[in-house]
């Protein structure tokens, strides 16, 4: 038994060696390769781009960045439900709202939609998903932090969680 387990030591260590000396940069990691991990950050990007899914990108990215790299808005993305400008944050999640309803074969008329920087609080109530009470958060919280600079600061808002922001991230812009 012993002897068997020797043998497969010896043999794990000679394709080790093997590997090694056939590509020597599988090795540790240069410092500068480390460096440039450092400097970046991943997010997620979902909705109206041409190619959805999880991008790395260099600190201080910008929304323009992220839609560079998923290819380009569709011809359905809202661009009234974002700032191109907006400096993106590690770990998040963005979402390019489309501006025709993807269930309408047709997509023939615009979604309406509500602007949560410039609307009162019986306006954004219109939308199915804002009560009054959260169309009352939303105000409250442009108020007291500034306007929103993206959809997913919603989730901020005192009564939004996850399944409200899904519900309503259609139907409501950042500008005109």
């Amino acid at each position: 038994m012993i002897k068997i387990l020797i043998g497969v030591v010896v043999v794990t260590v000679a394709v080790i060696a093997t590997f090694l000396v056939l590509d020597p940069n599988i090795g540790i990691q240069s410092a500068a390769n480390v460096t440039e991990v450092a400097n970046t950050f991943s997010v997620v990007v979902e909705g109206e781009v041409y190619k959805t899914g999880t991008y790395t990108l260099k600190d201080g990215a910008l929304m323009s960045d992220l839609i560079e790299a998923a290819g380009g808005l569709t011809n359905n993305a809202d661009e009234r439900a974002f700032y191109e400008t907006s400096i993106l944050t590690s770990g998040m999640t963005y979402y390019i709202a489309s501006k025709y309803d993807v269930t309408d074969l047709c997509n023939a008329s615009e979604i309406e939609k509500v602007n949560i920087n410039v609307d009162d609080a019986q306006t954004l109530a219109k939308v199915n998903g804002i009560t009054n009470t959260i169309a009352n958060s939303i105000v409250t919280y442009r108020n007291d932090s500034g306007l929103f600079s993206s959809l997913e600061q919603l989730l901020e808002v005192y009564g939004i969680g996850n399944a409200t922001y899904r519900k309503i991230r259609n139907y409501v812009i950042l500008h005109a």
